[in-house]
């Protein structure tokens, strides 16, 4: 019984493991079935990722590893002869960004899309906000699918590490782009602005030289093309490609610093002073290499803020003006009227007639009586005056160019021909442009040869009723004094490559021989009896032999927008050229001086080559004064910096000058520690001398006044009363010019130059 039970057990243990064996065998079955359904869908999946969406998604996977970023190129800068900066570039930040590479990681492709539109309009906020941009057009660079959108420019390094900042902080970096550019600069802000032009936002040139040499300045973009992580690591790779960018060359131009900001000045003063309300140009050229040492237009624009207005009264009105009325006002601010710009050059252009002339030996300098001026010349039944109301009778061709005598040049035209003259215009670069290589350079307005009659012969002999560019008239008469050689003008010398430092000199162009030497020789001499005998008295220098002829351009009387033009242009020294200045000032309204080039001109040429001859080193043939007795004799003050109150004042009182001190403190202790005007000043007798101490130093401002007219006598005594001091420039007459002008703001004992010419009434 017991081995019964026993076989039972045995046999239903056996049938208990059986079953346990079949369930778990369809245990390990359906597990098999399952995993070999996952596998085959995996299969199917991945299948599907390779065949169907590879391309897509490898594509997506390049987009957001590889990063491909521009390098720009650093723009040349642009230096003047010495090599000082006009313009040059300084590193800042790009912002960009990959609208495709900002996006959720959700795997929901509903939930993803929420969450990539609430990224885009954080990332947008977060830009507006630290850019100061518009929300709305900033969300909308984001989403779009552009590969790459800008979202800021020439960023300054705050912006930058604020834009950072928020990006660690809130995690997001991929699609965000922060990239080194350049920002141009300025370093003299408005000067030569007219000549040298601005950059746009990209950089690149849109104006003046930075546009006419935009192709050299420029150089050439690099890349690199690597692959990122999501922080913006980069990921080893060896398929990395960089292509190094290649620097723009800097140019060196002819205009020298210096020269340039004592032309300006004057220009400047000249205007305000005469109330030209069309401004005016001013240029200085070396006649031996055409070289342009200096050219201003005034008003004048700041080149780093190229888009702010100088007139305030236009500045009032600018929202009010249509979009072009805005674009041609810039367009005219930004002008350059010294070679963009044509005008009448009036009797300047005599120089030019005469030199013809005498080159056709249809007369000589001093033929006496060879033309007569009775106050006009009839020329085909019309009456053309000349600008003086007293005739000037019988005269050779020396006194017609002193006395700017217009019926005797209508005479001497006559005698050449229109012929002739076209002839040498044409030699001259009159009829064409130049050739100089700058901005915009205007084509010159004459009348075909064959529309010519007695007419425009006649006014054409005296400088009227066609229109050229400064920068002709300057190259024009460089050519009459540069030993009859016409140069082109040239306002770069240089080209020199950023990346190796290699140099390529851009040599003075001669262009042809116009005139004989002997031609020039005669003509120099002329132009210095203008300057010493005739209109042009006013622009003569002390030390210095200066030639040069005036120019009074009048508007026709049906032309209800004409404007008389006063100009002067001058040679200096006249043995040997080294400068050739032309000033002219547009419609001058001062109740002295008129319109007459010799009056309003002349004297601001004088006050630049006053400056400009000794800078260049030209030396001064003046005799020094040995009239102690005169009571404008100047002595040299001393320096008393370092010494005592007391001592300073017995030293300088010793040396016959008013000192004022202020009177806080002991003068036997107190130790001085500036004076003005500064040591080595020469002074009058009676020149009053601020001393200044650390427990007296308050400096006391002053307005300049009016001096222009007065004796040399009632100037002292002007300034005098205003606690200033002066500095004669001239012998004796009346003040032509002063410097600073009139209501400068000043501090007392201040020296203000003051120049002093005989007063002519004849100056046209």
């Amino acid at each position: 019984m017991k081995r019964l039970e026993k076989k039972k057990t045995i046999s239903f243990q056996k049938e208990k493991e059986k079953k346990f064996t079949l369930t778990r065998n369809k245990k390990l079955l359906i597990v098999l079935i399952i995993t070999l359904l996952l596998l085959l869908a995996l299969l199917v999946r991945i299948g599907f990722l390779q065949f169907v969406q590879g391309s897509d998604l490898k594509e997506k996977m390049y987009r957001q590893l590889v990063t491909s970023k521009a390098i720009s190129p650093k723009r040349g800068s642009i230096l003047d002869t010495n090599y000082r900066a006009l313009a040059r570039s300084a590193a800042v930040d790009t912002v960009t960004i990959n609208p495709t590479s900002i996006c959720s990681t959700n795997s929901a492709e509903e939930k993803a899309a929420e969450e990539t539109k609430a990224l885009k309009e954080k990332v947008a906020k977060a830009f507006s906000e630290i850019f100061e941009l518009d929300y709305e057009e900033t969300l909308a660079k984001v989403s779009s699918d552009s590969s790459i959108e800008t979202i800021a420019k020439k960023v300054e390094q705050d912006k930058v590490d604020e834009l950072r900042n928020w990006m660690e902080e809130n995690e997001i970096y991929s699609g965000i782009n922060i990239d080194e550019d350049t920002k141009r600069y300025y370093p003299y802000d408005n000067l030569a602005s007219n000549l040298i032009g601005f950059c746009g936002s990209d950089n690149d040139g849109r104006w003046g030289l930075e546009y006419t040499w935009d192709d050299v300045l420029t150089g050439t973009p690099g890349k690199i093309v690597t692959s990122e992580d999501a922080v913006q690591e980069v990921i080893p790779d060896k398929d990395e490609r960089y292509v190094a960018p290649e620097n723009g060359s800097n140019i060196v131009l002819t205009l020298d610093v210096y020269i340039q900001s004592i032309v300006e000045k004057y220009l400047e003063q000249a205007v305000i002073e005469n109330n030209a309300g069309q401004g005016g140009i001013a240029m200085v050229m070396d006649p031996k290499t055409g070289d342009i040492l200096a050219s201003a237009t005034y008003p004048d624009y700041n080149l780093n803020d190229p888009n702010t207005i100088n007139d305030e009264e236009i500045q009032k009105a600018w929202n009010n003006l249509s979009s072009s009325e805005q674009y041609n006002y810039l367009s005219e601010m930004w002008r350059d009227k010294c070679i963009s710009s044509t005008y009448e050059p009036g009797s300047t252009f005599k120089i030019i007639n005469s030199a013809i002339a005498l080159e056709e030996q249809v007369t000589t300098p001093d033929v006496e009586g060879e033309f007569n001026c009775i106050g006009y010349e009839m020329v085909a039944g019309l009456r053309i005056h000349c600008w003086s109301s007293v005739p000037h009778g019988p005269e050779s061709l020396r006194e017609a160019l002193e006395h700017s005598c217009n019926p005797s040049f209508m005479q001497l035209g006559k005698k050449m021909g229109a012929d002739t003259m076209y002839r040498y215009y044409d030699a001259l670069n009159l009829l064409t442009k130049t050739g100089v290589k700058a901005y915009a350079e205007e084509s010159a307005v004459w009348w075909d040869l064959d529309d010519v009659g007695e007419v425009e012969l006649a006014t054409m002999s005296f400088g009227q009723r066609f229109n050229i560019t400064p920068l002709q008239l300057v190259s024009a008469v460089s050519a009459v004094v540069n030993d009859g050689t016409l140069m082109r003008p040239r306002i770069v010398k240089e080209i020199i490559n950023a990346d190796d430092g290699s140099v390529t000199t851009l040599e003075p162009e001669e262009v042809r021989q116009v005139f004989s030497k002997e031609t020039s020789k005669t003509m120099r001499e002329m132009l210095e009896s203008v300057v010493v005998d005739g209109t042009g008295k006013h622009a003569a220098v002390t030390g210095y032999s200066i030639g040069g002829k005036s120019g009074t351009t009048e508007p026709l009387s049906e032309n209800e927008d004409g404007i008389y033009i006063a100009s002067f242009i001058g040679v200096a020294p006249i043995e040997n050229p080294e400068v050739v200045v032309l000033v002219a000032i547009y419609d001058p309204q001062d109740e002295d001086n008129g319109h007459q080039g010799g009056l309003v001109a002349g004297p601001v040429v004088s006050q630049i080559l006053s400056e400009v001859l000794p800078y260049l080193g030209v030396a001064s043939n003046e005799v020094p004064a040995d009239d102690e007795d005169s009571p404008y004799a100047t002595t040299t003050l001393k320096d008393v910096t370092n010494k005592t109150a007391k001592e300073a004042i017995s030293i300088l009182e010793e040396q016959g000058f008013e000192v004022s001190i202020g009177n806080n403190g002991d003068k036997n202790s107190m130790v001085i520690t500036d004076q003005v005007p500064k040591a080595g000043t020469p002074l009058i007798e009676g020149s009053i001398v601020k001393l200044y101490t650390a427990e007296n130093d308050t400096r006391i401002s002053t307005t300049v006044p009016n001096l222009k007219g007065m004796s040399i006598a009632q100037a002292v005594n002007a300034l005098k009363a205003k606690n200033l001091n002066i500095r004669i420039e001239g012998t004796s007459g009346i003040v032509v010019s002063q410097d600073p002008i009139l209501d400068t703001q000043v501090e007392e004992g201040t020296v203000v130059n003051v120049t002093f010419k005989q007063e002519i009434s004849n100056a046209y």
